[in-house]
């Protein structure tokens, strides 16, 4: 009789009796709360970031296997809000997981749906459409074993922007490798 189960990293411990313990192995360790699967660097290299959301986002199974192995890239990524109020996420490619296939398996560039609330959406379309603003994923997430999507609404930046952003970044840190070196001495 199965009394308890109890959760390691990738070890599962079943606790049959107080004396008796035997192990099974996951195929994979379950993600970390928190964990990032991947981060789109263009989005915070040609956009300013005026605000962010969390979407969760609809997945098939397969889907979810390649994401714990981090199989994920952002090329041209951004979010669209359809006319019946739907926000799908565009330009994210999953690959496929090597053993689905068929019926089991994904189209790697089909859109999926954000799962945002209808006020959410709304005012995000709103915004985006007032302000000739654009809605992008800046990251993949895992959250109470769930993946989630951070959008930001953003301003795109002209080639002028990007260089004056790269040269107060590299002055930022510039400066604090130097209070680093300064409090070593």
């Amino acid at each position: 009789m199965l009394l308890s189960l109890l959760r390691s990293e990738t070890t599962v411990l079943m606790v049959r009796s107080p004396r008796s313990l035997t192990k099974a192995t996951l195929p994979f360790a379950p993600p970390m709360a928190g964990s990032t699967i991947a981060t789109n660097r263009t989005a915070r290299r040609d956009f300013d970031v005026l605000e962010t959301v969390e979407a969760g986002i609809v997945l098939r199974g397969s889907e979810v296997k390649s994401l714990r192995a981090a199989h994920v890239q952002f090329a041209d990524a951004n979010v669209w809000i359809d006319r019946t109020g739907e926000a799908w996420l565009m330009g994210v490619r999953i690959q496929p997981w090597e053993t689905a296939q068929g019926v089991f398996g994904h189209d790697p560039d089909r859109r999926k749906k954000l799962l945002l609330h209808k006020g959410e959406i709304e005012r995000l379309g709103a915004k985006a459409a007032q302000d000739r603003l654009a809605l992008v994923p800046l990251s993949l997430y895992w959250k109470d074993g769930k993946v989630k999507v951070a959008v930001a609404l953003a301003k795109g930046r002209t080639r002028g922007d990007k260089r004056q952003a790269l040269a107060k970044r590299d002055a930022l840190l510039e400066a604090q490798r130097a209070l680093k070196d300064r409090s070593r001495v």
